[in-house]
């Protein structure tokens, strides 16, 4: 069980789903001080620019960072950003996530394959993370408790594997976890009280699942609340012996 509160954390992909659902659980935390919400558009972002006045009534700190996870530049402008304004980060969650998009569907045959498409996914899905670990290092190296907890799923699990297909959402997912499970073995020589986490959040409601949704039943189909919630409760619970665990939203460990 965590000890030290959480004070300041950082979401990537605050703007909607998984991530504004924590953002707004974190915002009503009264022990929390400073939110740091990015997202490629998180100043202009409606909500978040709500929930940054929220936060701000009530005499807290409030940041709003336009980040994109797969840009390197984009992430050095964060970084230098932090180095003004933050110099203790509890927690960090990255939420972004590809399944789909105009460009991209998940394949159901090696025929669909595309290399533009994977380079796609992977890019958000397996090096966004590990990008961002890097860009927060100076947060995550710091001698003092710090969770970096990433969204995961069950199907990048290699042992779980059943029905195959969805390649490159399957092995982006597996490389993310990899990556975790590896800078999880690097913190721990580095800052023993860094805790690392892959999270499956399982079947939520949002843009990411929605196409996907149909033999879904609905108590297997959870709000984005509801996960935020749980997962929250996962990272909250979790100790230096967790760290590089692969963790469902219940607190069931995942087979990598």
């Amino acid at each position: 069980m965590r000890e030290t509160p959480l004070k300041n954390a950082l979401i990537m992909g605050a703007s909607s789903g998984i991530g504004h659902a924590i953002a707004e659980r974190l915002a009503a935390d009264p022990g929390i001080e400073t939110l740091v919400l990015c997202s490629r558009s998180a100043g202009s972002n409606v909500p978040l620019l709500s929930l940054q006045s929220q936060l701000v009534t009530a005499g807290k700190k409030c940041l709003l960072l336009d980040v994109d996870i797969t840009d390197e530049v984009s992430l050095l402008g964060m970084t230098n950003q932090l180095r003004k304004d933050l110099q203790v980060i509890d927690l960090i969650v990255n939420t972004v996530g590809l399944l789909h998009s105009r460009d991209v569907s998940p394949e159901k045959a090696l025929e669909l394959i595309s290399l533009p498409s994977m380079q796609q996914v992977f890019a958000v899905n397996a090096y966004g993370p590990i990008l961002l670990a890097q860009a927060l290092l100076p947060w995550l190296k710091a001698r003092r408790p710090v969770v970096f907890a990433s969204l995961s799923a069950r199907v990048g699990s290699i042992t779980d594997n059943r029905l195959g297909g969805w390649y490159s959402y399957r092995a982006s997912k597996a490389a993310q976890n990899q990556f975790l499970k590896t800078l999880a073995i690097e913190l721990a020589r580095r800052n023993p009280e860094a805790i690392v986490l892959a999270l499956h959040p399982g079947t939520t409601d949002t843009g990411l699942s929605r196409p996907f949704q149909a033999n879904v039943t609905q108590e297997k189909l959870f709000t984005p609340a509801f996960v935020a919630e749980h997962l929250l409760q996962q990272i909250t619970q979790a100790t230096a012996e967790d760290t590089g665990s692969f963790i469902a939203w219940d607190g069931q460990r995942i087979v990598w």
